[in-house]
Order: C-alpha cells, then structure tokens, then sequence
C-alpha cells in the first residue's frame, strides 16, 4: 500500500485473498497425492508386500506432476464474491478440520485404487509386474488430475469457475496426459521406469477406479 486511497487497499485486500486461496488450493491438491505416494510404499514394506510402484516411477509421478498439474492453480483467477466473505479469524490454521478429513480421505482413495488394480492386473495378466505397476502409476496420475479439478475452488463446484477462466490449466492436462502415453508406449521410457503397454480394457480400469 502506498496510500491511504480505499480503492488501493480494496485492490490489496482482494489480491491478498486470491493469492491465498490459491495457496490453500496447492496445499489441498499436494499433500493428498504426496501422502498417498508415501503410503504406498510404506504400506507394502510392512505387510511384506510387493511394491505397487516403484520409487524411481514415484519420482517420475512427483516430477511431472507437480510441475504440470499442482503449479497450474497458482494461475486461477480470483474466484467470484472473495470481497463478500467475512474476514478470515488470524488464529484459523492453514490446514483446518474439513481439510485434514479430505487430505486423508483422497490419500486413502490413491493407495486402495493403487493397490487393488496392481494386484487385479497381475491376475488378468499372469503375474505381469510391469504390466500392473505401470496401472498403478498411471491410476495415481489420472487419479491426481481428477482431483486437480475438485481443488480449482475449495467452495464452489469447478464448473461454476468457467472452463477457461484458467487458461493454463488445459495446456497442463494435456500435457500431462501427453507425458503417461509416453511414459506407458515409448519404448525407451519402458526400459527406463520398468513400464509397458496397456490395452483398452488396462485404460478402462485406470479411467474407471481415477
């Protein structure tokens, strides 16, 4: 503020919300899908398990998503009516309640749909480990883009938004689906992360459990 002008400080208040909201929006998308790549392996190593995704394929998930996906709500508009909410308690934490539910909710969703199509496909396909795991990557990856599109507002359904209110969060989905298909066919990237081929029916039940 360089002033005393009220249209100055409204101008400043109403940024103020929209790069925080934007943060909470982050902060909601990224701890779920980062708590749920965690449980997996933790998960897997206490039961004795085999690993439904490898820690070179997390770090594949973590790279790509995080930067085409995550980054993109840093560029969401100011949603409609943020200069009609009360002002926000200074004591109200970052994460609060309903947000911790819904951190542990989606995590939860991640591990069970990694888990469960892993050990699916490894009996459709005849114990095809790399076969399963590359479902099981690409069930976290679809499964976070999905949920990129719950978080794009924390009050109000996404599609209240406008599609293209965001005009970089298109280009980060397609981006991001354009990386798994090479991740999944690209003969090279196959060798390189222990992934392979899937077939429609493979898709079905990636799309179908995300």
């Amino acid at each position: 503020l360089t002033d005393d002008n009220f249209s100055s400080i409204k101008a400043a208040v109403e940024e103020g919300r929209g790069i925080y909201d934007n943060l909470i929006k982050f902060i909601t998308w990224a701890l779920p899908t980062n708590l749920g790549e965690g449980l997996v392996i933790i998960t897997a190593i206490f039961f004795g398990l085999t690993l439904p995704i490898l820690p070179l394929q997390i770090l594949w998930i973590n790279m790509t998503t995080a930067g085409f996906l995550g980054l993109m709500l840093a560029f969401e508009p100011k949603e409609p009516g943020i200069m009609e909410r009360p002002p926000r308690d200074p004591r109200t934490p970052i994460l609060t309640r309903p947000l911790i539910m819904r951190i542990v909710l989606v995590s939860v969703l991640l591990v069970i749909g990694a888990f469960g199509l892993f050990k699916l496909t490894l009996i459709l396909h005849g114990e095809n480990e790399e076969l399963a795991r590359t479902l099981a990557v690409n069930v976290f990856v679809f499964g976070e883009m999905f949920y990129l599109f719950n978080c794009r507002s924390i009050t109000h359904p996404f599609w209240t938004l406008g599609f293209w209110s965001n005009k970089f969060f298109w280009p980060g989905v397609a981006v991001m689906t354009l990386l798994q298909l090479v991740y999944t066919y690209v003969p090279l990237f196959n060798t390189i992360f222990k992934s392979a081929p899937m077939g429609l029916l493979d898709w079905s039940m990636v799309l179908g459990n995300s």
